[in-house]
């Protein structure tokens, strides 16, 4: 299933035109394929480092899945870098911890006016429903937050009301 992601109105981007996410599965992992296009040359993505766990990825240029399960919720965070980040909220915003599911880039590819970046990640336990965002930092610093919904006057890619597609 391929689906676009739309800035919030308080965000626009003078440099991505077009955010869009296709949804699939490898096995019983969850793929996601983030597509972005502009000027992704005016894009500040985050530099090449090792691949694995980080924090505060979400400070710049990346890319977020939210998915809704009975214990609350999981967050994840991917960087093109090949960091990622996986965190468990028990309800809005409460009780942050690790999530033990992993993440994993698996895919890169850059032209011109286009980058794609491809993830899997485990599905947690009773993953119900799914929200999908992005940050986009260009290279004036200027910030911009796409989502499938912005349900809030704020960007807030937590909002119950942005998890918006059914998991199988």
């Amino acid at each position: 299933m391929l689906v676009t992601l739309t800035p919030h109105p308080d965000t626009p981007s003078a440099v991505v035109e077009r955010i869009t996410v296709d949804i699939g599965y490898e096995g019983l992992r969850l793929r996601l394929k983030y597509g972005v296009e502009g000027d992704t040359a005016k894009i500040r993505w985050p530099r090449s480092t090792e691949h694995g766990r980080a924090n505060g990825l979400w400070r710049h240029t990346c890319f977020e899945a939210f998915i809704s399960t009975d214990d609350g919720y999981r967050e994840f965070n991917f960087a093109i870098s090949g960091q990622w980040a996986s965190y468990s909220f028990s309800s809005y915003r409460q009780d942050m911890a690790p999530a033990p599911e992993a993440a994993e880039r698996v895919g890169l590819e850059g032209r011109g006016d286009y980058n794609d970046s491809t993830y899997v990640l485990d599905l947690p336990p009773s993953a119900k429903r799914l929200a999908l965002s992005a940050v986009v930092e260009d290279i004036d610093g200027n910030i911009s937050y796409w989502a499938l919904a912005h349900p809030s006057a704020k960007p807030d890619f937590h909002h119950p009301d942005s998890f918006v597609l059914d998991l199988p």
